[in-house]
Formats: structure tokens, sequence, C-alpha cells
């Protein structure tokens, strides 16, 4: 069976097909996709569907799938509007200067303070996340805001349309283009920047559910 088939995938499919599609550094790709192997406990090749084994990489509190339900050995792959509409609205503070609903879509840009936002919204209504998912959880997020990041004035993050093409529609946004090696240092740092924000905000009392 081919890897096209999303099936018999070795650590070198994963990582050369993160880097086609990403942009990421070889480093980081094979980090990624060594990491993914030893999290499964897999010394064969894998399937996609394998991947989504719940409490191995896959984990709950995520920002677009429901948790797992107990006794499913599976994660949920159905996305949930309602979350991708809450992920969003976190983006949509209008805080920061020339951003907001009334600026259009494409100056509402989502940075490392949103994206904290919505974890500690969902982590809030989830059951709790071991230190490893909970560093996998704000790794997924950091690598795309250093993907995608875009500058809109004096503001920086990831355009909110993109988010919604590709994590609520799973398709890669449409007029993106890499511009740049998204290395594995880069991702550590803003990791560590979400880290910071949700600890900020949790002292604040946040992680209340966003409202459109």
């Amino acid at each position: 069976m081919s890897a096209r088939d999303g099936k018999n995938l070795s650590a070198w499919d994963l990582a050369t097909g993160l880097k086609a599609c990403y942009n990421l550094s070889t480093p980081l790709a094979f980090f990624l996709a060594i990491g993914g192997f030893v999290l499964l406990r897999r010394f064969r090749n894998v399937s996609l569907y394998e991947i989504g084994e719940h409490g191995r990489i896959e984990h709950d509190a995520s920002l677009v799938h429901d948790d797992t339900p107990k006794g499913h050995k599976y994660a949920p792959i159905k996305i949930e509007d309602r979350l991708v509409d809450l992920l969003l609205a976190d983006a949509k503070t209008g805080n920061e200067e020339g951003e907001g609903t009334q600026f259009g879509h494409r100056r509402n840009l989502m940075d490392a303070s949103d994206v904290a936002r919505a974890r500690v919204r969902r982590e809030k209504d989830s059951p709790k996340l071991n230190r490893i998912h909970a560093e996998i959880a704000r790794g997924e997020m950091a690598i795309i805001l250093g993907v995608w990041e875009t500058k809109a004035g004096k503001n920086i993050g990831v355009p909110v349309e993109w988010m919604r093409q590709w994590i609520g529609h799973e398709r890669m946004p449409v007029g993106w283009k890499p511009t740049h090696v998204q290395g594995l240092l880069d991702v550590v740092k803003r990791s560590k920047s979400i880290r910071t924000a949700m600890h900020a905000q949790r002292a604040l009392g946040g992680g209340e559910k966003s409202k459109l």
C-alpha cells in the first residue's frame, strides 16, 4: 500500500510530507515524525487513522473536536462548527490597533495571546491534560503561528480566515505561499509564549467562553 493512501507510512514519509506541505525545517519535521512514532509506541509503519488513537499523540481539549468519549479508543474526527466559531471569536477581540470586525477578516490576526485564550477556554471545559499533551496542544498551534505569520499594520499573526480554511475545512489557505522555512527553535519559543499567556490569563480568571 502506498503512502498516498494514508497507510503504511514511515517516519520518513511523515517528515517529508510535513516539509512539503508546511515548509518545515528538516530537524523540526523529523522531530515531529519520530516523536510521533515514540508516542504511538510503534516500531513499524503506521496509518493516519492510528495517529488518532486517544492518549498517544491525540489529546482532549482539542480546539475543534469534541473530547474522546470514555471507553473509546479513537478520538472523534468530526470538526465541530461551534468550536471553530469560538476559536475564531477568540481572535476577534478588537484589542489590537487596526483590528476588529470593522476592519474586515483580512485584518483579524490570531496571535499567541489569542491561542492562549482559546486553550484556556477549552482546557477549562475538558479533562485535565498531562504535561506531554499540554505541550503538544501548544506546539501544534505554535507551528501554525510561525508558518503563516502575517503582518497587518503594526500587528502580527495568522489571518483568521486562513485559520478557518485550515482548521475548519482542512485545506491550505487560499493565497498562501511559503516565505520561510519554519524551524524547531522558533516553535519552542512560540510555544513558551502561548504557555506564558495562558498562565497570565488564568491568573486573571480567564477561560470564559467567547462570544461572537
